[in-house]
């Protein structure tokens, strides 16, 4: 705990709904009121400001242990809460993989050692991501780190008797498992979304097909072994028709999608800018239509950045051979904003549903996510909703400098990031993590 505990947030809009100061002592929301008054609080001006309870992103790459070069969860860390984030869930495909207790504690003490976010550790489904054997989901569970999120995430477990028998073992202490899901038949030597553009460009497709088969066999397994499924970066219109269909049978299953898949489509391939390369690729126009849309009616419950930062030399190559992913963290909220917030299709409290309270009770993080109320972690964000800003990828805080939005005009900042009444970020910099 820092001296400076205690802040005063002075005429914020809660949920872009009403106008309110907030008092944060010892952690803590203390009071919420009109015309607060406190001796001992550090003023933070907040007029003209949306206060959201802290972001949470349930698809982070941190990278760490074993691929440094691209980013640390230090460096992760730091651009997490610049975007707004308290907690964020780190995906397994480090190298040692995070399958076994060991690795999931090692990640788990290098983001308390970092201190800018909660970096909670998702366990691999499968030893090494092989898809052949489970792994120690049972340890992992029961380590310090508390895993309840296992994804073979970069991968897909394909393989159905395997993936029923990861769906039983979750269930048993409430788990869910993550599908990325990719019937790797269906995407050999796949380069982009099958569709008009590939066709012209010549470049093998990745069918949508791919995706919505995994994703029809999963909820229906999910529903024979009554568990829960959570798929990942969700990225077509049939695969939120068979979302949508699951849970109007009132199976147990989540979907997310990333900012990229609602505002960017296969059109920038075009260009061959690998920075445009990702997994699952880019889609048509009419996918991010109804991936907008099923944000809006609440088929996708959750905005998963999937930040997948690499190193400048695994990006800038030719196409076919460039690594898969882009960065996120620092512009998620901002993309959100543009494509959901400013067309009307979504409003700040419905912000504060799919990248705050939704995600994080999915990854069971009962302390994040919650209500912006008395007696609640203070947990918040600060956003300027009329800002402009240009993106810079050289002026982040990630390593990783492959970010699709370069030099483009969003709208929003984050002017504040509180976790648990500290300020990991005033004035739109960072401040200090929360164990200085």
């Amino acid at each position: 705990m820092t001296e400076q505990n205690t802040y005063l947030i002075k005429g914020a809009s809660l949920l872009g709904e009403r106008t309110a100061d907030i008092l944060i002592e010892d952690g803590k929301i203390a009071e919420i009121g009109d015309s607060l008054e406190s001796k001992d609080a550090q003023a933070v001006e907040a007029d003209g400001l949306i206060a959201l309870p802290g972001l949470v992103d349930i698809h982070t790459h941190l990278r760490q242990p074993g691929q440094e070069d691209a980013e640390t969860v230090e460096t992760g860390s730091k651009a997490a809460a610049l975007g707004g984030y308290t907690s964020v869930f780190a995906m397994a495909n480090s190298n040692p993989v995070a399958d076994t207790a060991g690795v999931v504690e090692q990640v788990l003490s290098l983001g308390e050692s970092a201190g800018w976010v909660d970096v909670r550790p998702v366990g691999a489904v499968t030893v090494g991501l092989k898809g052949e054997r489970l792994s120690e989901i049972g340890a992992m569970a029961n380590s310090r780190a508390k895993v309840r999120v296992f994804s073979d995430d970069g991968m897909c477990v394909w393989d159905p008797a395997l993936m029923r028998r990861a769906l039983e073992y979750v269930k048993t202490f409430d788990g869910v498992v993550a599908q990325h899901a990719q019937e790797p038949r269906l995407t050999e030597k796949a380069q982009m979304h099958e569709g008009t553009v590939s066709a012209e460009l010549g470049l093998a497709g990745w069918p949508a097909v791919a995706e919505e088969a995994i994703i029809a066999r999963d909820v229906l397994l999910a529903e024979h072994v009554n568990s829960r499924v959570h798929i990942c970066h969700l990225s077509t219109k049939g695969s939120v028709e068979i979302v949508r269909w699951a849970k109007e049978r009132g199976i147990n299953v989540t979907a997310e999608v990333t900012p990229h898949h609602l505002i960017l489509t296969d059109e920038k391939v075009r260009s061959y800018d690998p920075v445009f390369k990702v997994n699952p690729p880019l889609r048509a126009q009419e996918d991010v239509e109804a991936l907008r849309e099923a944000v809006a009616d609440g088929t996708i419950d959750v905005i998963g950045t999937d930040h997948a930062p690499h190193p400048t030399e695994a990006k800038e190559v030719e196409w076919a051979n460039a690594a898969n992913g882009m960065t996120g963290l620092e512009q998620a909220l901002s993309i959100i904003q543009m494509t959901l917030v400013d067309t009307g299709k979504i409003t700040w409290a419905d912000v504060a549903r799919i990248m705050s309270q939704k995600p994080a009770e999915i990854g069971r993080a009962t302390d994040q996510g919650r209500p912006l109320e008395v007696g609640e972690p203070a947990n918040i964000v600060l956003v300027d909703p009329e800002a402009k800003r240009t993106i810079n990828p050289e002026a982040q805080a990630t390593k990783g400098k492959n970010n699709p939005y370069r030099a483009m005009e969003v709208p929003g900042e984050v002017r504040a990031t509180f976790l648990r009444g500290h300020a990991t970020v005033l004035d739109g910099r960072l401040a200090t993590p929360i164990n200085q």
